[in-house]
């Protein structure tokens, strides 16, 4: 018995406007399978899928035959708007899979939720449209996306349900993939398809204050959840996404989605949507975020008898596009001779290979972000004592990266006065010790550890720094949670909180 026909595709790339094009070297940078290799991948001990499709192909299987027909699947490391004749080729392709697969019954479509590219603002919409035009209902089409996706009108009407991450830092993306799966098995069992109740806010907020562990959003994340749970099954699922600014899109802003069962309980979800949304705007105010100034973040590391500290070098995180390669921070502490700190990871092939040609031990004239590339790339100079070298080739143990391969190419450990810094040669926000640890760098001795990674790090760093102990920098870059740095073309103004007159009601339906 072969069972429902199930298509199996998708693009995950979060667009930083500013950043550097997504082009076709970008590929290498995470998961780049099509047909068999992508049931092979989920199935086995495969690590390049992302998690939330692996999830969703193993439950689909443990819950009744089906047959999987794989298209293409396809996740960039973030970066900035993907190079047209790129996301054409990808567009393509789905598009040829889905034309050559015969007659489906549903449709399972992995995005980010927060891409762009050359000449589209909206490529999640685009593939999703896509996919529904060749996929007519009753055919199912389910999407899962990631909590800072940024949810257009598109998506939702061509979806007949959207799952989005409940955690930030990102350590559901599985349980969102069986919830998906799950979902799609009542649709094809002969439920009705789900009807969404969709509002999206002229609220565009730092990712730095989208942490589901403190409110506001991880308490109004926890608030739809319980009144799904109390909707008696009338209501299939709440998800509030945080959107990426970054992306500065029109269609950028929270959102909060929900899924009535039955097109009987719509009154139902627009109600809670509305509640939700109402909650949010309340609440703006904690949408925003003071920052510790690098003045401050100095005095501290400089400070005597006090507990180690954890740094995010917020405006350079290479998860949100960011370079990997500003050394604001850097500077500053090497100048001040600060001891004892661990700064992880510069984004440095060059300073990589020479080290690796120099050897353990040597003393190297290095200078970092050397070629620059953006307003907020400065060159640094020193000498640096080379004390580790490594291949890059790890498995991530915590959060983020837990279980899955790191492929980080040569790597070193260099000390610049006080200072251990870690540059690796393929570009990934520290958001797991063993960026540190492959090292041989003992993370427990050092007074300050200073991350490239603006909040995923706090869940692979968590035995090692309480809450209080994590300090947010206020840093230039291309992430920088000051968002008046920038100059936004995009975004729906008036918006908050670059504009605080900003108003909103909830609609009368």
């Amino acid at each position: 018995m072969a069972g429902p026909r199930v298509a199996l595709l998708g693009v995950m790339l979060e667009s930083n406007r500013f950043a550097p094009l997504a082009t076709e070297a970008d590929l290498e940078s995470g998961c780049r399978l099509a047909g068999e290799p992508i049931l092979t991948d989920a199935r086995g001990d495969g690590q390049r899928l992302p998690a939330e499709a692996r999830a969703f192909i193993r439950t689909m299987d443990a819950t009744g035959h089906w047959e999987p027909v794989p298209i293409a699947i396809t996740a960039l490391y973030p970066a900035g708007p993907m190079a047209a004749g790129l996301f054409g080729d990808l567009r393509r392709e789905i598009e040829a899979g889905l034309e050559a697969a015969g007659a489906l019954a549903a449709a399972y479509v992995v995005l980010h939720g927060a891409m762009v590219a050359e000449g589209d603002d909206d490529p999640d919409g685009t593939i999703l449209a896509l996919v529904r035009r060749l996929l007519p209902r009753p055919a199912c089409v389910v999407a899962t996306l990631d909590l800072h996706a940024n949810v257009s009108e598109a998506m939702v009407a061509a979806a007949d349900l959207v799952v989005g991450y409940r955690t930030n830092p990102h350590v559901d993306q599985a349980a969102r993939g069986e919830e998906a799966a799950l979902a799609l098995r009542l649709m094809l069992a002969g439920e009705a398809a789900p009807v969404t109740a969709f509002l999206r806010l002229p609220l565009t907020p730092p990712s730095v204050t989208l942490l589901t562990a403190e409110a506001p959003y991880g308490t109004l994340i926890d608030r739809g959840q319980r009144r799904l749970a109390e909707a008696g099954g009338r209501l299939l699922n709440v998800s509030i996404f945080g959107s990426f600014v970054f992306s500065d899109t029109s269609h950028n802003g929270i959102a909060v989605l929900v899924a009535a069962r039955a097109p009987a309980h719509l009154a139902e979800a627009r109600r809670l949507a509305a509640d939700l949304a109402t909650i949010a705007w309340d609440e703006r105010q904690g949408f925003t975020r003071r920052l510790t100034s690098i003045p401050e973040a100095i005095a501290l590391a400089l400070a005597p008898d006090r507990e180690p500290l954890i740094y995010s070098d917020a405006g350079d995180n290479p998860g949100g596009g960011g370079s990997g390669r500003t050394t604001e921070l850097l500077a500053a502490l090497v100048e001040a001779g600060a001891e004892g700190v661990l700064y992880g990871s510069f984004f440095e092939p060059d300073i990589a290979e020479a080290a690796h040609a120099a050897g353990i031990g040597a003393v190297l004239e290095v200078t970092f972000n050397s070629e620059g590339g953006t307003t907020f790339d400065q060159p640094f100079s020193a000498a640096a004592e080379v004390l580790a070298l490594g291949d890059g080739k790890v498995t991530g143990r915590l959060g983020l990266y837990a279980g899955r391969r790191l492929v980080l190419g040569p790597t070193a450990a260099l000390r610049i006065g006080g200072v251990t810094v870690v540059v690796i040669s393929s570009r990934a926000q520290t958001a797991d010790p063993v960026f540190f640890e492959m090292l041989g760098l003992d993370i427990g001795a050092a007074r300050t550890v200073v991350v490239k990674s603006r909040g995923h790090f706090r869940a692979g760093f968590a035995p090692f720094f309480r809450a209080d102990r994590v300090l947010e920098v206020d840093t230039a870059g291309l992430t920088s949670p000051v968002l008046e740095r920038f100059t936004w073309q995009g975004l729906p103004r008036p918006v908050f909180p670059l504009d605080p007159e900003t108003h909103w009601q909830p609609p009368d339906w």
